[in-house]
């Protein structure tokens, strides 16, 4: 399982890696799908992706890896208004598909990536515990 893991913990930091960059060059691409609540939209976007990009390096780092897992765990948690924002109100990205067939597994999907994220960040071994 080692392999496994190190292997989903590299494909985690890419993926965080890239989406927090995104944020940080193109943050008004995202409006959009922030819930009207939150405050500051443009500046939440910014913090948003540096916590995307703190993330992935913590998770490659051992010693900052379990903060990184939960730190991005936490984060896809956070950021769930906006992807429901995104899906039920029917708000167009241009780089993404609007239709169900990519926000139904999306959103099935976060709980998946908030497991993910602890995974690899060593924080739990479920399912694959030793008994």
């Amino acid at each position: 399982m080692p392999t496994l893991r190190r292997g989903m913990r590299w494909l985690m930091a890419a993926f965080y890696l890239a989406a927090g960059m995104l944020h940080l060059i193109r943050p008004e691409s995202f409006l959009p799908i922030v819930p009207g609540w939150v405050p500051a939209p443009r500046e939440i976007i910014l913090l948003t992706g540096i916590a995307e990009i703190a993330g992935a390096i913590g998770l490659l780092i051992p010693r900052l890896r379990k903060a990184a897992g939960i730190g991005l765990a936490l984060y896809a948690f956070a950021v769930f208004p906006a992807n429901i924002k995104h899906a039920f109100e029917g708000v167009v990205l241009t780089a993404l598909p609007s239709s169900w067939w990519y926000h139904g597994p999306r959103l099935a999907a976060q709980p998946v990536v908030i497991w993910w994220a602890l995974y690899v960040g060593g924080v739990t071994d479920w399912p694959w515990r030793r008994r």
